[in-house]
């Protein structure tokens, strides 16, 4: 701990006022910390979850909480109809059951290769250039 905050705290009674302050500063600093640490990101991934779960579209592969894996058929206000297995099983889950879109995230996994790959083209095409002047 920050030794003039110890040497604050630490006052004798004529300084009772000063040590109050500091408590007080002290506590509004932790329950802002706090805040910043825990509430908000929490908030931010469960607003992500509703966002994803809001952007289902008919034919996304999902995977329940469960752990099932299954193709969406139907879509309604608060469940979904899926598909799951080579039989083709129906079933009726919650909305808020989806765990992972994986259609979503492969979508996403290949624009972030296809990224990847032109920036490295791009590096090589500057080296080459760079190689030909000299």
């Amino acid at each position: 701990m920050n030794p003039i905050l110890l040497q604050m705290a630490s006052g004798d009674a004529a300084d009772g006022k000063n040590g109050t302050a500091t408590y007080i500063i002290m506590m509004v600093v932790l329950i802002a910390l706090m805040y910043f640490m825990m509430i908000r990101p929490q908030k931010k991934r469960q607003k992500e979850e509703q966002e994803m779960r809001s952007s289902l579209e008919i034919g996304d592969e999902i995977i329940t909480i469960g752990g099932i894996v299954g193709r969406v058929v139907t879509i309604r206000e608060e469940d979904l109809i899926i598909e799951t297995g080579a039989d083709r099983n129906k079933m009726r889950i919650q909305r808020w059951a989806v765990n992972t879109n994986v259609t979503k995230t492969e979508q996403h996994k290949k624009e972030v290769e296809k990224a990847r790959e032109a920036a490295k083209e791009k590096k090589s095409k500057k080296k080459n250039d760079v190689d030909e002047t000299k």
